[in-house]
């Protein structure tokens, strides 16, 4: 069984504790399907007792992701390099009173037992391509081919209007 470590996340941020290590991808389980088994990602957190006025966790997730080319469906890789910054308040209501800012950092609801393999996974899951393929791919290879005319292209001109 693998060890799933919980932080308290204000107490890890404002002692500025440090936590690292491995974890394969099967062992998320809202991966499924997304990414094929057998990688692994390297994570690091570390607590920051002062981000942006408030304590805050740096998040790095890190590896190679084996996923499905949409395209032709074979294996494409994708580089994985995740950094964020998730600020840290005490409550659901001191959250809501903070304005949202679309390009600032993540902020969350840190508890007692934050699940360290929830925050990896989530950050992942924001990094995946919605639709992952290949730069250069066997389908698209008839990607030359004119564009056939959709089937209402000459309906203007059956109709007789003028535009």
């Amino acid at each position: 069984m693998l060890h799933r470590p919980l932080i308290d996340g204000m107490e890890f941020a404002r002692s500025g504790a440090r936590l690292s290590g491995e974890w394969p991808v099967a062992d998320f389980p809202r991966l499924q399907g997304l990414v094929q088994s057998g990688t692994t990602l390297h994570y690091a957190l570390e607590g920051v007792p002062e981000g942006l006025g408030r304590p805050a966790l740096r998040l790095h997730v890190s590896g190679t992701l084996h996923l499905t080319c949409q395209r032709c469906l074979a294996t494409v890789e994708h580089v994985l390099e995740v950094e964020a910054l998730l600020l840290l308040f005490a409550s659901e209501r001191d959250l809501a009173a903070v304005p949202v800012d679309p390009e600032g950092p993540d902020c969350i609801v840190a508890t007692k037992e934050m699940a360290v393999r929830d925050l990896i996974e989530e950050e992942v899951l924001l990094a995946v391509p919605y639709a992952p393929r290949h730069d250069r791919c066997r389908a698209s290879a008839g990607a030359g081919v004119a564009p056939r005319a959709g089937p209402f292209a000459d309906l203007r001109d059956r109709l007789g209007t003028k535009h």
